[in-house]
Formats: structure tokens, C-alpha cells, sequence
């Protein structure tokens, strides 16, 4: 969630906190092999200062740090963000 605190940064918005409850699903490959298949972000941000995004503001960044993040973008594993987000 680092790139999404960037991107909400560089459109002008102050975070306050952030938290996340992220849950993990384990499974097991074609191999048999256990591997982490699934992870849920459910993140609850605080923000501050004058700006705060709408809804869809703040769903478009998370779209856009899911494509720009080097960790997304580096596993197999479904990345999904809570609909509380």
C-alpha cells in the first residue's frame, strides 16, 4: 500500500493514519505444494488537512497502485482491496 499512499500524496491528499486488516489464503499448487493463492487488503485510512478523496477518488487510486506496485506486479497471488476501503 506504499504506492497508494504515494499516489494519494501526489493528488494532494494528507493521510493521517493508515491500517490494514489484510487476510491471506492459503492453497496448494499443481505441484501440491502450499502457497499463498489469495491476500484481501482491507484498509482504513484517516485522512486529514483540507482535501479528502469521494469514493471513487479513492477507488481509482487503489486501481492505480494495484498497476503500479512493484509487489503486485511481482507474484502470482489474487490481490483484492475490501469493499470497506
Amino acid at each position: 500500500m506504499l504506492t497508494f499512499l504515494h499516489l494519494a500524496s501526489k493528488a494532494g491528499f494528507v493521510i493521517d493514519s493508515y491500517d490494514d486488516d489484510a487476510l491471506g489464503k492459503m492453497g496448494k499448487n499443481a505441484n501440491g505444494f502450499y502457497w499463498v493463492s489469495e491476500v484481501q487488503l482491507n484498509p482504513k485510512i484517516v485522512y486529514g488537512g483540507e482535501k479528502s478523496p469521494g469514493e471513487e477518488e479513492e477507488t481509482e487510486l487503489h486501481h492505480r497502485a494495484h498497476e503500479e506496485c512493484f509487489i503486485a506486479n511481482s507474484v502470482k497471488t489474487m490481490v483484492t482491496v475490501g469493499a470497506g476501503a
